[in-house]
């Protein structure tokens, strides 16, 4: 299985920068995508960027231009670096992994626990 954490939200100014950062143990896959959703309360979960294994991206259409997802194949992150940071980036940000097992070739699916971002006015 894949473990994720993340980390990086916190309280942050409009037109400020955050980084988040996702990162993965477990098990080994070299075919994922990385991806990074945000909710609101209330909200339907919107995916905000994504990362393919060979190092496609892609948007959400809201944070074109301001936000860039990259990774780490060494330290096995992925990060998120926001910026010009909007009130209505305010979210729970979290990372959710998708791919295929190199051991077994089961699918792996997973979660982080979420970070909090806070965008004031």
């Amino acid at each position: 299985q894949v473990h994720l954490v993340e980390s990086g939200g916190g309280l942050v100014q409009s037109g400020g920068s955050l980084r988040l950062s996702c990162a993965a143990s477990g098990s080994i896959s070299t075919r994922y995508n990385i991806d990074w959703y945000r909710q609101v309360p209330g909200k339907e979960r919107e995916l905000v960027a994504s990362i393919t294994s060979d190092g496609r991206t892609n948007y959400a259409d809201s944070v074109k231009g301001r936000f860039l997802i990259t990774r780490d194949k060494v330290k096995n992150t992925v990060y998120l670096q926001m910026n010009n940071l909007k009130p209505e980036d305010t979210a729970a940000y979290y990372c959710n992994f998708e791919g295929i097992s190199d051991y077994d070739a089961r699918a792996l699916d997973a979660w982080g626990q979420g970070t909090t971002v806070t965008v004031s006015s």
